[in-house]
């Protein structure tokens, strides 16, 4: 059988392992630390080329991937997601792609399956949604007994962030300041970096009420491009 005739499916699984490099998944192992995962090396920049060769499959293929145990299929199926949210067409389009994304969410389990899907699948769609649906979806996620649920919560307003829209982070950092899990408070400090870098007064008058609340961690990350008075000012109340 053909390489041009097999099943898409079939072929990115087959290209995946032929584009697999040793190295890459070396460094990919210490850095992501999968459990229970295989891991086959592929770069990231590969795979986003292989999602928008391959973002014509159907939602049961892409279901196969996301219910993969190799962690590539997973980051593969995902950016396929991704594709698929960047050119639908209509609300309900994608609505639909943000249905399917929530229901597979337990896929979704390691940090660069998150940030890889969650501000493109989960916050594009958020964007259109009304404030109480972006409310109920991005608190549900967040009180979740699942890290990764939580991470994708935060990670998902980076796509309000881009739209100037700020205070659904600012609702989420205070919501899980106390979070246990240093994923959570990396995060938070990330999508606080990224309103800094738009509105640094927003920033600060959040950090003048809450630093002294918040995760060490996630002060150190949040004040990263700010001033040196004002970073060791904020860092200094933690």
């Amino acid at each position: 059988m053909t390489s041009s005739s097999r099943a898409p499916l079939e072929r990115l699984r087959s290209e995946l392992r032929e584009l697999a490099e040793p190295r890459v998944r070396a460094q990919l192992l210490r850095v992501l630390s999968p459990a229970d995962d295989e891991l086959l090396g592929v770069r990231v920049p590969v795979l986003r080329e292989l999602a928008r060769r391959y973002r014509g499959l159907r939602p049961e293929e892409v279901d196969a991937l996301l219910r993969s145990r190799v962690h590539d299929e997973r980051f593969a199926g995902l950016l396929v997601l991704a594709e698929q949210m960047r050119v639908a067409r209509g609300s309900g389009e994608r609505g639909t792609l943000a249905d399917f994304y929530l229901a597979r969410t337990d896929g979704v389990d390691n940090w660069d399956l998150v940030d890889g899907s969650a501000p493109v699948v989960l916050g594009k769609w958020l964007l259109e949604e009304s404030r109480d649906v972006l409310d109920e979806v991005l608190h549900r996620l967040a009180g979740s007994a699942s890290l990764w649920e939580r991470r994708i919560a935060v990670v998902a307003t980076l796509a309000l962030i881009r739209a100037d829209r700020y205070e659904p982070t600012f609702s989420l950092v205070t919501a899980l300041r106390q979070d246990p899990e240093p994923l959570v408070h990396k995060a938070l400090g990330w999508m606080l970096r990224e309103i800094g870098r738009r509105d640094a007064p927003a920033l600060v008058g959040f950090l003048d009420l809450y630093a002294p609340e918040l995760p060490r961690i996630t002060v150190r990350h949040a004040t990263e491009r700010l001033g040196p008075e004002d970073r060791a000012r904020f860092v200094r109340r933690r």
